[in-house]
């Protein structure tokens, strides 16, 4: 059989149901599914003797077609660019959000007063009036009270977790503090 024949029978034989299946992968663009069938069966002449040697040849246009639409989605995939500036998402936390893992330890080593007053106000967020009301203390009394223990625990970190800040102010390196319960060496 030569290979003009064998081409047409393929074609009469496949030509409707390839063009169908293009259309459905295709949104249903007729005059590209029409360019993508008239490419598959120009692949088809191309390969000529070895097209007509394919034993299942609807596999084989079938196969074509696909491999087509996929280089087809493949380029028309919507690109962005990426700016260069982007934040890496695996930034490393900042200092002064891992200096809270020090805070157990150096409220510990704090009074006991300091250590409460921080650990009511500024952390479990008892307001300044209710802790003064709760303690017997004046208001002014409380926020002095409140003012020094902060003081004392800033002291306490720079020196026992050698917080350091760089030029605008903001903490930027320390060394953690062992927890509570290690023992100090």
């Amino acid at each position: 059989m030569s290979n003009q024949r064998c081409i047409q029978q393929a074609w009469d034989a496949h030509e409707v149901e390839l063009r169908s299946w293009l259309l459905r992968h295709l949104n249903l663009d007729e005059d590209l599914a029409d360019e993508f069938l008239q490419n598959v069966f120009f692949k088809a002449i191309r390969q000529g003797k070895k097209f007509c040697e394919v034993e299942k040849a609807r596999a084989w246009l079938f196969a074509t077609a696909r491999n087509a639409i996929i280089d087809y989605y493949r380029v028309r995939k919507i690109q962005v660019p990426v700016p260069e500036n982007l934040p890496d998402l695996q930034e490393t936390p900042r200092a002064i959000d891992s200096l809270a893992s020090c805070l157990p330890r150096a409220l510990s080593d704090l009074g006991e007063q300091d250590a409460d007053i921080l650990r009511q106000c500024d952390i479990e967020g008892v307001s300044q009036v209710a802790y003064a009301k709760e303690h017997g203390l004046s208001i002014p009394g409380a926020k002095s009270r409140l003012q020094r223990a902060r003081r004392r625990l800033r002291i306490h970190l720079t020196e026992k977790c050698q917080v350091r800040h760089d030029d605008e102010g903001t903490i930027c390196c320390f060394v953690p503090c062992p927890p509570v319960g290690d023992s100090d060496a």
